[in-house]
């Protein structure tokens, strides 16, 4: 028994375990690039996660049991439900939450740290052979992570609230004085952080830092106008990466370590690709000049944008769509609400069973999360060669016989070509309109979550066929099938 346990704790033993589960992070991280493959990823990158945890719990002297016990226990009985019972709609402000959740963590870890040692004076609580004053490595990696996963809890709580439409999708912004207020805010954090390295032992500082830090996740993100807010997902997730793995290396935890460097490194290049497909700035996100452009009114086709808006039936659509060539459907949240993905599968059959080509056009921030309608159109069995991402599709609209728009406003509104006031002005848009015939599934004439008045809905190739998009798509293939 003694001989068992001291293998256990034996700390070449306890590298092999880490080195195992980090190797199981990256090939699960690897699957996660496809949706055929991604269920397995999760599953491989959890059990290295789990291996990951008890070779934690493994090293020697490591925290009260009982309470590790109590904690996972209250975990995994909040979480497992949450997780099987969200709808795929509420999925984008889980993954806000959860990722809030994760910097909450990191935040609090750093503050019990620093009461564990005596505003880190004093090596009690922490992972180092020190026997004078904490290194001031630990404390600076730990300030770091304090005020970056303050920031990331209170900007993903903010993101949470959007949304969920707890809060305004529009930008709630200071005006001219956002960027000064964020900048101030960000300063006084730092200020505060380098007091407490430089040997502060005031608990009263360190609150104040988690304050003005928390303060600034709130301010960043208000900004935020709803059609960028996939962006600001991906932002805030990579900064909780990147706060854990600064946790990490202040508490010399191999797996906070890699883990952290994963997220915030996949984290940072998807915020980049997704900010460059937006044509937005990654500093005016930090800023808090994201996405804050004026707001056009809601849609009520007057001003600029009046004209006759053209109703359409489900039997016309499903005339057209059965005489021509190639369709591309453009999904969007109006889909993922209407849970209409299967729908639009059996319709997609109907068409092919008639020699129709499909193609699905994905833009980058469709929905309101990173590969949100990927997720869904996956989880529908649609084929992942027929989903086509926004530079290969745009090329095929002015061959496209109907592009079939199920819910998708903002992506498709050619506004971000034509009018410099829109907040959506020089943002790359999926390019419907060049399509011979375009058909928009849409409940009403409402605006979609970026506030603004989409001027596809009054061109003249454009009809719009109103109601609920599952309904509706169901309505036309059963036409389909008396044609």
């Amino acid at each position: 028994m003694i001989l068992a346990t001291s293998f256990l704790h034996n700390e070449n033993f306890l590298r092999v375990l880490y080195i195992a589960a980090f190797a199981l992070f990256i090939y699960g991280l690897m699957g996660l690039t496809g949706p055929r493959t991604a269920v397995r990823g999760n599953r491989i990158a959890a059990v290295g996660m789990a291996i990951a945890v008890i070779a934690t719990l493994l090293q020697p002297g490591e925290g009260n049991w009982g309470l590790i016990i109590l904690g996972v226990a209250i975990g995994t009985a909040v979480g497992i439900p949450a997780a099987r019972r969200v709808r795929m709609t509420a999925m984008p402000q889980m993954v806000a939450l959860f990722n809030g959740v994760g910097g909450g963590a990191v935040f609090l870890i750093a503050w019990a740290e620093f009461d564990n040692t005596g505003g880190y004076a004093h090596p009690a609580g922490l992972h180092t052979a020190a026997s004078g004053p904490v290194p001031t490595y630990v404390a600076v990696f730990s300030i770091f992570a304090a005020i970056i996963g303050s920031v990331s809890f209170w900007g993903s709580n903010i993101a949470f609230g959007k949304l969920q439409e707890l809060l305004p999708g529009r930008p709630i912004t200071l005006g001219s004085l956002q960027q000064p207020v964020n900048f101030a805010l960000g300063a006084i954090a730092v200020a505060l952080g380098v007091i407490i390295v430089a040997g502060s032992h005031s608990e009263l500082i360190f609150i104040l830092m988690l304050l003005a830090a928390a303060a600034l996740g709130n301010a960043v993100v208000l900004p935020i106008g709803g059609a960028d807010m996939p962006v600001v997902i991906s932002m805030l997730n990579a900064a909780t990466g990147l706060s854990a793995a600064a946790t990490g290396v202040a508490l010399n935890n191999p797996a906070l370590i890699v883990a952290g460097m994963i997220v915030g490194a996949s984290g940072s290049i998807l915020t980049n690709l997704m900010a460059v497909a937006m044509n937005r700035s990654i500093p005016a996100i930090i800023a808090g000049g994201f996405g804050g452009g004026g707001v056009v009114e809601g849609a009520t086709g007057a001003g600029a944008f009046e004209g006759t808006v053209r109703s359409t039936s489900a039997a016309d659509v499903a005339m057209q769509l059965a005489y021509a060539r190639l369709v591309v459907v453009v999904p969007g949240y109006g889909m993922a609400v209407a849970q209409a993905q299967h729908a639009v599968r059996e319709l997609a059959k109907a068409l092919e069973a008639r020699g129709v080509e499909i193609k699905y056009a994905i833009h980058p921030v469709a929905g309101r999360m990173p590969g949100h309608m990927n997720v869904l159109l996956a989880e529908a069995d649609v084929p992942y060669d027929q989903l086509k991402e926004m530079d290969d599709i745009n090329p095929e609209f002015p061959r496209t016989d109907v592009a079939l728009v199920i819910g998708a406003n903002d992506v498709t509104n050619p506004a971000a070509h034509t009018n410099p006031g829109s907040p959506i002005y020089g943002m790359p848009i999926l390019d419907v309109e060049n399509a011979h015939s375009v058909v928009v599934i849409k409940r009403s004439m409402n605006p979609g979550f970026a506030g603004i008045e989409n001027e596809l809905y009054y061109k003249p190739n454009t009809s719009m066929l109103f109601g609920d998009a599952k309904s509706a798509v169901a309505d036309i293939t059963a036409e389909l099938a008396d044609i």
